[in-house]
């Protein structure tokens, strides 16, 4: 089933249409229903009005009006341009930015604009409150700053961040006892006993006196107790501390509305939809103070009045500079009755950005004389009490300054490093022993936003020594002749693939520094059973990984470089070694004529010999290393020699102590050899 809407008329027939409905004044359809001509002209009005073009569209407004064709709802387009005009002549900031900064605003609620209460946060980062966070829960809930998946689902349980809130216990005790309040009297609020609400808020903003919040709450208590005076007045307040914040207009708005205050109601509505054109309460508030009972817009049947007056000024607003001499000229043709609006309209072009409203003082009796003055002295820059210490943000695990912090969904918080290499272990929280096995899952571990800024903030000499020290540490672990990292494991030669499974706690610490400082590149050495690993290896080169829920991962490395090791070393529980690299030592001449002619033998050899094994073994064997690499034009183009032999070498059924030799071999004319040896011996016991 769908709903066909009706053709829309031609351009030139709505001028027609329109022209005549001026003159005639006679659209009234039978029954006192919305006929045709009516859905016609109030089409074309809204036409007018969205182009921009008020000075033809207000009187078709005005003749809907005038004949009770127009309702409330159909002045939706009408309210969008006007504050669609508002916002662009203004410049208007979004909705919910702070004015003139106080000293609790980097602690400040992006969902609610008030001060932070029992602070979440979110796998995303960012923190809110926590009543915000549940009031607002949804299946496929999402960060209202970031828009990233995985905010407050329905059915999540949500921890408050344990170093977060204990800091705002300490450093801003009587917001934080405001906040309390404010929700203990939300609660009193919902179950009707209003005068208990009232208290509780009269408590909390005595605390808080520059918390525009409390003040708008407490006026919406007053809306409903009809203290109509006392809610204006809260709303006003609201209004100085954050000239932009939405909510705080809609209070005022609503308030004026109830003291009949239409015009200036209008205006706040228009502000509020300046600020969000998408605010359905603003609009529909809007809309109806424009044609219920003839308010907002003033309609008045004067006879042979021109546009002028309040209607003027209200067009200059809405419309660009331009000579407006022409537009009103026509309208001194049209019927006697003509649209005049309040003179108090012309209030929307407001300056809400001036000196004045900044620094407007809040108006409290309440406000004690050092809470005003720490107040005037607060640039919102500074720190807002006496000395911030350190060790209130040092990481439990490491037990230094937090370091890119991340807060677990238990609400415990550590650096990030540190909370990787115990998760390394054991895929609980170090600290409640709750399980994070899907923070392991994800391998996503987002920094916390305002720890980072308040770090940066308070403690900005410390953060730079913490940073320094960090990436002393990464430079030491990019080093890869110094303290390399040392996979002890199996065989691995330059150019043959080596896969890896990890599981190991020390060997996924090992792996995620080596993808962290860049280089992606550690060593593998067979074992000894004398100094741990063999005093030879191969660097390889980590080309992926992916990652398990449970901590494994599975490596894809290949072969690039071969070592010998000068110094056995261990570092964090895995092993490292410093090492030099060592390369085929190049041959001319006859030497290399030689050379030649033993590299096309031993290629031909190994080629013949590797066709000759059974189907499934060279299927088996083309699946874990590939193919066999092409013979090499120069053999001693490559340092580390054709990768062909290492190739054989890795497929050749050889022990490990067996294959060590080779890896040390500095004359690829050696290797040749060893490697013919070996291959004849084969297929001889092959022959047997």
């Amino acid at each position: 089933m769908g709903s066909h809407l009706p053709p829309r008329p031609e351009p030139q027939l709505v001028l027609q249409l329109a022209a005549g409905a001026l003159q005639a004044q006679n659209l009234e359809a039978p029954g006192g229903g919305l006929g045709p001509e009516w859905q016609v002209l109030l089409g074309r009005a809204d036409a007018l009005a969205f182009g921009g073009r008020l000075h033809e569209a207000l009187p078709l407004y005005q003749l809907a009006f005038r004949h009770q064709q127009l309702r409330a709802e159909q002045l939706e387009k009408l309210v969008e341009c006007l504050a669609q005009s508002v916002r662009s002549k203004e410049g208007l900031p979004a909705a919910g930015q702070p004015a003139a900064p106080r000293e609790w605003d980097v602690f400040r609620c992006r969902k609610c604009q008030g001060f932070l209460f029992e602070p979440v946060s979110l796998p995303c980062g960012h923190t809110f409150c926590k009543k915000c966070l549940e009031r607002d829960r949804a299946p496929e809930s999402r960060c209202v700053l970031c828009k990233e998946a995985g905010g407050a689902a329905a059915g999540q349980l949500l921890r408050v961040n344990v170093i977060l809130s204990n800091l705002l216990t300490k450093w801003f005790p009587c917001q934080v006892k405001a906040s309390q309040l404010r929700h203990e009297g939300n609660l009193l609020y919902k179950e009707k006993k209003l005068q208990a609400a009232l208290q509780k808020y009269n408590e909390a903003v005595s605390l808080a006196p520059n918390d525009h919040l409390l003040y708008s709450n407490r006026s919406q208590i007053n809306s409903t107790l009809k203290a109509c005076e006392d809610a204006l007045h809260d709303a006003e307040t609201a209004c100085r501390l954050q000239p932009y914040w939405l909510k705080g207009h809609l209070r005022k708005g609503q308030a004026l509305a109830n003291l009949g205050k239409t015009e200036e109601a209008l205006r706040e509505f228009l502000f509020c939809l300046a600020l969000d054109t998408g605010n359905k309460t603003a609009k529909s508030e809007a809309q109806k103070v424009n044609v219920e009972q003839k308010k907002g817009f003033s309609i008045q049947e004067e006879p042979n009045v021109t546009t002028s007056g309040s209607l003027r000024k209200c067009i200059q607003i809405t419309e660009s500079k331009k000579d407006c001499s022409d537009e009103e000229n026509k309208f001194t043709s049209m019927p006697e009755s003509t649209f005049l609006i309040s003179e108090k309209c012309s209030l929307l072009k407001r300056k809400c950005c001036s000196e004045e409203m900044r620094n407007a003082e809040v108006p409290c009796k309440l406000m004690k004389k050092d809470i005003v003055d720490a107040r005037e002295n607060s640039t919102g820059q500074h720190i807002p009490f006496e000395v911030v210490d350190p060790s209130d943000l040092d990481c439990s695990l490491c037990m230094r300054l937090f370091y890119e912090p991340v807060t677990t969904p238990c609400g415990h918080t550590f650096c990030l490093k540190c909370l990787e290499r115990c998760l390394d272990h054991n895929p609980k929280c170090p600290l409640c022993k709750e399980g994070l096995s899907e923070c392991l899952a994800m391998r996503k571990y987002c920094k916390t936003v305002l720890m980072e800024e308040l770090i940066a903030r308070y403690l900005p000499e410390e953060l730079t020594e913490r940073r320094k020290i960090y990436e002393e540490e990464i430079a030491e672990l990019s080093n890869l002749n110094k303290n390399v990292p040392i996979f002890v494991c199996t065989m691995a030669y330059p150019t043959v693939p080596c896969p890896l499974h990890i599981f190991e706690p020390c060997y996924r610490l090992m792996i995620r520094r080596c993808m962290e400082t860049g280089t992606k590149q550690f060593g593998m050495c067979i074992s000894d059973p004398v100094k741990g690993f063999a005093d030879y290896g191969c660097i390889l080169e980590i080309r992926n990984v992916e990652f398990f829920a449970d901590g494994r991962s599975v490596v894809d490395s290949i072969g690039k470089r071969r070592f010998k090791v000068i110094q056995h070393s261990q570092r964090d529980g895995y092993n490292t070694a410093d090492i030099e690299y060592i390369e085929d030592q190049k041959v001319q001449g006859q030497e290399y004529a030689a050379l030649l002619v033993l590299h096309d033998s031993v290629y031909d050899q190994a080629y013949m010999w590797f066709n000759s094994l059974k189907q499934a073994l060279k299927s088996r064997i083309l699946s874990h290393f590939g193919p066999m690499p092409a013979k090499d034009p120069d053999p001693q183009a490559n340092p580390n020699g054709p990768a062909w032999c290492w190739w054989v070498l890795a497929v050749l059924p050889l022990e490990n102590r067996a294959q060590l030799p080779f890896l040390a071999m500095k004359s690829l004319k050696d290797r040749l050899n060893g490697i013919r040896r070996v291959l004849t011996f084969m297929s001889r016991t092959r022959s047997r």
